[in-house]
C-alpha cells in the first residue's frame, strides 16, 4: 500500500535516489555523469532545503520508502537568491570540475550540468510575474500509470494556491514525450517562452 504525505527529513536518500533513478528522460541516470550525486544536487535536494514544507512523497506505508515525489517553490526568484547564497558556494566545493567521461554521451554535458548547480538565474524565466512557483515530479516506473502524479500535482497545486500563488510552471527534456503526454492531459499549456528544445509549460494552481 502507498500513501501520499509530507516530506521528511528521513526521506532524503529516498528522494535523491529517485532523482537519479528517472533523471535520463525519464529513465534511469546512474553512471551517466561521473557522479551519481549531480542530478540529484541540482534537480531534487535544493528544494527539500528551501522550502520542505512544499514537498510530498509517494511511500510505502509499512516501511516508510518513498518511491515518488512532488516538490515546488512558490516564489523562484527568491528560491535563486536563495540559491546563490546558501547552496552554490557548498556545490561548487563538492563539484569543481567535470569529471572524467564516462562510457555515455549525454546531451546535457557534464560541465553543462554543473554549471546549472552554480548558476541558478536559469530559472528566472521571462514569464515569472504570472507564473512565480515552478516544480518538479518523479515516479520511479513501478508507481507510474496508477494515478499518483496526477494527485501529487493536485496536491501541491492546492498548497500553493492556499498561499496565494496564481500559477507555476515547469520545464520538461524534450526527448520525455511520455511527460509531456502526462501534462498535457493534466491541463498545463505551452508557455510564450517554449521552445521544442527546451518545452516550458505552465498552469494555474486553482
Amino acid at each position: 500500500m502507498f500513501e501520499i504525505r509530507p516530506y521528511r527529513p528521513d526521506d532524503r536518500e529516498d528522494v535523491a535516489l529517485i532523482c537519479l533513478r528517472t533523471a535520463a528522460a525519464g529513465g534511469d541516470a546512474t553512471g551517466v555523469y561521473s557522479d551519481d550525486a549531480l542530478m540529484p544536487e541540482v534537480f531534487a535536494l535544493p528544494y527539500v532545503e528551501f522550502a520542505p514544507e512544499l514537498a510530498f512523497v509517494v511511500a510505502d506505508t509499512e516501511t516508510g520508502r518513498a518511491f515518488g515525489y512532488v516538490m515546488a517553490v512558490a516564489d523562484t526568484a527568491a528560491f535563486v537568491e536563495w540559491w546563490r547564497r546558501e547552496w552554490a558556494p557548498g556545490f561548487a566545493a563538492r563539484h569543481p570540475a567535470a569529471g572524467a567521461p564516462t562510457e555515455h554521451a549525454p546531451d546535457f554535458t557534464e560541465a553543462e550540468l554543473i554549471d546549472a548547480g552554480v548558476h541558478p538565474e536559469r530559472m528566472l524565466v521571462p514569464e515569472l510575474a504570472e507564473y512565480p512557483a515552478h516544480l518538479h515530479i518523479d515516479l520511479l516506473p513501478e508507481l507510474q500509470g496508477l494515478g499518483f502524479g496526477r494527485r501529487l500535482i493536485d496536491t501541491v497545486r492546492a498548497e500553493l494556491a492556499a498561499r496565494g500563488v496564481p500559477a507555476l510552471h515547469l520545464g520538461l527534456a524534450a526527448a520525455n514525450t511520455g511527460a509531456r503526454a502526462f501534462y498535457d492531459r493534466l491541463g498545463f499549456h505551452e508557455l510564450p517562452s517554449s521552445t521544442l528544445q527546451s518545452p516550458r509549460l505552465g498552469i494555474a494552481t486553482s
